[in-house]
């Protein structure tokens, strides 16, 4: 299997363990039980995709989930005066953008490294937030692009590749900081972490359920966690 395939089985496998996908499946037996006429089955499995649907979307679950990520790392105030790289990793630009545009106010001769994949050969990730800097004020000689990386694994390898063991600023969302710590260092970068884009709120401890938002939340909290377990499992 080569790397694009592994790229996509991983993408397919994280996509069916999310929690829509899920109360599908549930659903699914249920109305096989159903077709089957055994209704004892499906009423089990109907009470149980219930139960998986209040869950994932209440505020309580997602922010317990999230909250052991973005609690591990606090956000940069100030950056170090040996550093003379921002990575700026893909994913949501507008926040991760505006964080590295805060830092490189204070130092305007870092250089900011976009990342991310072109999709179905359109503009790539690395391009689009690239053009968001430069409107943003950040010199275009200072902006530089990693375009074919498609994950946080391959975001280690160019960087090693561009700067050895040379430290940089990480900025990333917090939820997704843990594991690109964990990615970088596996490859003996030296990354110095900037979290942005905060989920979790304290506020949000109550008993609220049936909500979109923390459903995306729970989602997110998900996804890092099997990313967390399938770097334990390749390790």
């Amino acid at each position: 299997m080569n790397i694009y395939m592994g790229f996509l089985v991983k993408k397919a496998i994280t996509f069916m363990l999310m929690p829509l996908p899920v109360a599908f499946i549930l659903l699914s037996i249920v109305l096989w039980f159903l077709f089957r006429e055994n209704v004892k089955k499906a009423k089990r499995y109907l009470f149980i995709s219930m139960v998986w649907v209040l869950v994932t979307t209440s505020a309580y679950t997602a922010n317990h989930l999230l909250a052991p990520l973005e609690r591990q790392y606090h956000r940069l105030e100030k950056v170090p005066t040996d550093v003379q790289y921002i990575l700026l990793l893909g994913g949501e630009k507008k926040k991760r953008a505006w964080e590295a545009i805060r830092l490189y106010h204070q130092n305007p001769n870092l250089k900011i490294i976009t990342s991310g994949y072109s999709i179905y050969g359109k503009v790539s990730n690395a391009e689009i937030t690239a053009t968001l800097l430069e409107e943003a004020g950040v010199k275009k000689e200072n902006i530089l692009m990693q375009t074919e990386t498609k994950d946080t694994k391959e975001e280690a390898w160019a960087m090693k590749a561009r700067l050895g063991t040379a430290p940089f600023i990480l900025v990333t969302s917090a939820y997704h900081m843990p594991r690109s710590m964990k990615l970088f260092e596996q490859e003996g970068l030296s990354p110095i972490p900037a979290p942005t884009d905060f989920f979790y709120e304290d506020r949000e401890i109550r008993i609220s359920t049936l909500n979109g938002k923390q459903l995306r939340k729970t989602e997110t909290a998900l996804h890092e966690y099997l990313g967390l377990l399938w770097m334990y499992l390749r390790d």
